[in-house]
């Protein structure tokens, strides 16, 4: 009996320990990489952001082995900071911060989690780093969306050549939209002509503003801003029936409310953010040594619906933005 009663120890200590290796085994298939997302705001541009970093990391490592925590900042950087906080306590193993304020929200949260931002104009404006090198250091990297800016006031002589006052669109909240405006200013002064500033700070006073602009402007110029992408009907409800042409910074404004711009895949800019969190979560690289990296290419595109309504006829070499 007392065989017996050991034999039958020995099998249930034997199940017990393959059950306790198939448990452990099964923990570290499921383990999963923690990744927050802080968003500044819903629009076609940041979104498509989102899902192309989401897609690259997916297609690296698989579905199964990320969890992500998507979060709008519904436009108030307040927002952002509650969320980058959040994040932190949480302890995510990494934060991807789309569009300025939610970088600058999340680089105020944490010096130690890696951060990766993207839809972000110009770091160096963002987090207010002098004499800026292309690298941020410590905790910071990711990807910006600036298409070169001399080449946007070229094109706002090229489809306008007959203006010779430009209004200058855009939100004082937003840094980056400050630094872009200034340098096209510059860009257009050197040309002769005619640039002003028409700063709004919030949807709230957006239309006064515009409806000034328009009625002192031959043409507007709008940046990748993120508060004109969110209202892009205001400011084509107050430019259309004027028959003032706005040029954009970016596609998705320009489909909106704009007749041209230079174009980015916002897409493809995400998918970039996406590869570089895979270097660093799985290959283990220091994201202080990465550089920001740019947009590959950028594609000239024109608004077919607005160049119609406005009686402007197309340049070459612009293909026509899909319409949706």
């Amino acid at each position: 009996m007392k065989k017996v009663l050991s034999l039958m120890l020995a099998l249930v200590m034997c199940v017990g320990c393959l059950s306790l290796t198939g448990c452990s085994g099964d923990s570290s298939e499921s383990a999963k990489y923690k990744i927050g997302i802080v968003q500044l705001v819903e629009h076609v541009a940041l979104d498509a952001a989102t899902e192309g970093f989401k897609q690259a990391i997916i297609d690296e490592l698989g579905e199964d082995a990320v969890e992500f925590d998507f979060q709008n900042g519904q436009n108030d950087p307040n927002t952002c900071s509650t969320i980058a906080n959040q994040f932190v306590s949480n302890n995510v193993d990494l934060i991807m911060a789309n569009a300025t304020p939610a970088l600058q929200a999340a680089a105020a949260a944490t010096g130690d989690i890696p951060i990766l931002g993207t839809s972000v104009t110009e770091y160096g404006v963002a987090l207010e780093i002098k004499n800026f090198n292309g690298t941020v250091g410590g905790n910071i990297s990711g990807t910006s969306d600036l298409a070169p800016l001399n080449k946007q006031a070229e094109m706002i002589t090229e489809w306008c050549p007959d203006a010779k006052n430009v209004g200058l669109l855009y939100c004082s909240k937003e840094a980056n939209s400050q630094y872009q405006v200034d340098v096209v200013k510059a860009e257009l002064e050197k040309k002769g002509l005619t640039a002003t500033l028409y700063p709004f700070t919030d949807s709230n006073d957006l239309a006064q503003i515009c409806t000034t602009a328009a009625d002192k402007s031959d043409v507007i110029y709008v940046p990748t801003d993120n508060t004109v992408a969110e209202n892009t009907g205001i400011i084509d409800n107050i430019c259309e029936p004027k028959k003032i042409p706005v040029i954009a910074g970016e596609e998705g404004i320009c489909s909106g409310c704009g007749i041209a711009t230079l174009s980015i895949s916002y897409y493809d800019l995400g998918y970039t953010t996406g590869k570089m969190a895979v270097k660093i979560l799985k290959d283990g690289a220091d994201i202080s040594t990465m550089p920001i990296e740019y947009a590959e290419k950028q594609t000239p595109k024109f608004n077919k619906q607005n160049c119609e309504a406005l009686g402007i006829t197309p340049l070459e070499g612009y293909t026509a933005i899909e319409e949706n």
